[in-house]
C-alpha cells in the first residue's frame, strides 16, 4: 500500500497539535516501518516549514522536514501536475495540488483529516485513525 501524507498530519506532529498528534505520529511511524510506501507532494516542504517555522522557530521546522525525508518520499512535480491540479473540480487549489501529486506517484490514498474537501478526488482520502485501522488490520 502507497499513501500521499497531507500537510494537516504532518502539522500535527511537528506542533504536537491534540487530540489528532496521536494518530498523526502513528501513521509517520507506519511509513517508517513501511519504508518506499508513504510520500508527500514537493509543495508539501514549504507548506509544512511555513507553518513550523511561524514562532520563530526555523531551525526546529528544518530539522522536522529533514528527519520527515529520511522515510517520506517527496514526489516531483512539474508544469502538467499543475494543469492537472487546475482541471480537478476541488475547491482548494492547493487539495488540488496534492491531488495531483497523489495520482503521479500513484498512491492507494491520502491520508489527511479534511476528507470532506477531497470529496470529488481521483483518490481516495481516509482519516489517519481508519488508515490506521485498514492498515495494521
Amino acid at each position: 500500500m502507497k499513501v500521499l501524507i497531507d500537510c494537516d498530519v504532518l502539522i500535527d506532529v511537528g506542533t504536537g497539535r491534540m487530540p489528532h498528534v496521536a494518530d498523526s505520529r502513528r501513521v509517520l511511524d507506519w511509513c517508517v516501518r513501511h519504508y518506499g510506501s508513504g510520500f508527500i507532494a514537493w509543495h508539501t516542504i514549504a507548506n509544512v516549514y511555513y507553518m513550523l517555522q511561524k514562532g520563530g522557530k526555523s531551525l526546529t521546522a528544518r530539522q522536522f522536514i529533514h528527519d520527515l525525508l529520511a522515510f517520506l518520499e517527496v514526489i516531483p512535480s512539474g508544469t502538467s501536475a499543475a494543469k492537472h491540479a487546475l482541471a480537478l473540480p476541488m475547491a482548494d487549489f492547493e487539495d488540488g495540488l496534492q491531488c495531483a501529486a497523489a495520482v503521479q506517484a500513484g498512491v492507494d490514498f491520502i491520508v489527511t483529516r479534511n476528507i470532506r474537501d477531497y470529496a470529488a478526488a481521483p483518490i481516495s482520502a481516509i482519516l489517519p485513525g481508519d488508515f490506521l485501522t485498514q492498515a495494521l488490520a
